[in-house]
């Protein structure tokens, strides 16, 4: 996993609220048995017409073509569990999510695959919303170590994040790398139990 500390990129306003993953992954992608190509099922419907990009669809708009954050309506990621959907958009390039809400089990995905997914009042989501719909006014930082998202003449917006998340995004890991991070004591612990408690092993 990529490490995020520090992202200063182009948001696109996704203000509508209730964006499923069905949206966000069409079922056509979930046929695949790897996680390459995906990058082309994320919001495929919404961004191709007639087998060519739509040019109504914000993502296909420039400069929001080069988006790496997204500022959502409510419920972001509501509907069935497709992990498929945080893969492919973070195959588009998507690093971040931000909005008033963000269903449960897509933010548990987002946390496993290292996509940063911060929720925050709507009052706060509204600010960024009007900001960002402005192409000329679109570029955001995320500052995860300060826990801060910034721009000029923005008065800073602080957010909330797990610490155990926060620590996973910042060194790139998921939580088997962290796991394996703590293999010397693991192993150390194996051995003490081996032998305090051999019969276990008989």
């Amino acid at each position: 996993m990529t490490p995020f500390t520090k992202l200063t990129a182009i948001a696109a306003p996704l203000p509508q609220p209730n964006i499923d993953t069905d949206v966000i992954m069409p079922k056509q992608f979930l046929k695949r048995i790897d996680r390459e190509g995906l990058a082309e099922g994320a919001f495929h419907d919404l961004r191709f017409a007639d087998g060519k990009p739509n040019p109504e669809f914000v993502l296909n708009q420039p400069p929001y073509d080069r988006a790496e954050i997204l500022v959502c309506g409510d419920n972001f990621g509501c509907g069935s569990s497709r992990e498929y959907a945080v893969w492919g958009l973070m195959q588009l390039g998507i690093r971040a999510i931000i909005a008033p809400s963000i269903a449960g089990i897509f933010f548990g995905n987002c946390e496993m695959n290292g996509l940063l997914a911060i929720t925050l009042p709507e009052d706060h989501v509204s600010v960024l919303m009007g900001r960002v719909t402005n192409p000329d006014r679109a570029t955001l930082t995320i500052d995860l170590p300060n826990q801060t998202i910034d721009a000029p003449s923005l008065d800073p917006i602080t957010f909330d994040v797990g610490e155990a998340r926060k620590r996973n995004l910042i060194a790139g890991v998921d939580h088997v790398g962290q796991t394996l991070g703590w293999a010397g004591e693991i192993k150390a612990f194996e051995s003490q139990q081996y032998k305090a408690r051999n019969w276990l092993w008989n």
